[in-house]
């Protein structure tokens, strides 16, 4: 991926890595398009950062996303990156009926929005210069935390999906990279972390996320140190032991 000269979307752009990476990507010299679902917190960032756009996206309603592609077909033409950001972490129990509402919104949120985003915005990216699909996981994908077990196994959904989806376009000479990027816990209100200690401080994370872009621009994951341990606990052998000091969380 090229560090410049982009036209860029990403969902869940108003908070969090999302919009971290939507102010340093732009800061980087990138047309930046954020997208979510609460139209003020949208007119906030573009009313404090001169040169973002934003448009209103719910990615759990395909009708959100079908009129999404149509505006910026129209209104960034030159779209050539999406970054799937727009994610829920909630915890889930289980033992509870009531934790099935909980996993159906994890499904709808992170896997099928990934997905229908997916299937929607590719075709505007075929054929452009540099084109990239970004599909933010977690490291969680590779090691559940017991606790978001619907979370976790989205993620490990994505991961697959991202996968084959790099192998179709590459068979298919389209010319679009597909980039995962796997964050360990990162201090944002994703389940609360703001104030966790043990979660990686955003800015470090966003600093490392882009220097490794960076430095690798092929890359196929982008897996920042911190999350290292629990990316590779299948190939080193610690799986068990990782997957019980994650069930403690």
């Amino acid at each position: 991926m090229k560090m410049t000269g982009n036209t860029i979307l990403i969902t869940g752009g108003t908070s969090g890595i999302g919009l971290g990476l939507a102010l340093r990507l732009h800061e980087a010299g990138n047309k930046v398009i954020v997208a979510g679902r609460r139209k003020e917190l949208l007119d906030e960032i573009t009313a404090e950062h001169p040169g973002i756009d934003a448009l209103v996206l719910d990615v759990a309603d395909p009708d959100s996303i079908a009129r999404a592609r149509e505006t910026v077909a129209v209104s960034h033409p030159g779209l050539n990156v999406l970054v799937n950001n727009a994610g829920i972490m909630l915890r889930e129990n289980l033992l509870d009926p009531a934790g099935l509402t909980v996993a159906e919104d994890h499904v709808t949120v992170n896997l099928l929005g990934t997905i229908r985003m997916t299937y929607a915005f590719l075709p505007l990216l075929m054929g452009k210069d540099d084109a990239v699909v970004m599909n933010v996981t977690s490291s969680l994908a590779f090691v559940p935390f017991p606790s978001t077990p619907t979370y976790a196994a989205t993620k490990a959904a994505l991961h697959s999906f991202s996968e084959s989806l790099r192998i179709q376009l590459t068979g298919a000479d389209a010319g679009v990279q597909v980039i995962e990027v796997v964050p360990p816990g990162v201090r944002t209100t994703l389940l609360d972390q703001l104030d966790d200690d043990r979660a990686m401080p955003l800015d470090d994370f966003l600093t490392e996320t882009l220097d490794l872009l960076r430095e690798k621009p092929e890359a196929k994951e982008i897996v920042v140190e911190r999350a290292r341990f629990i990316r590779d606990a299948v190939a080193d052998g610690s799986y068990d032991d990782v997957l019980v000091m994650m069930s403690g969380g």
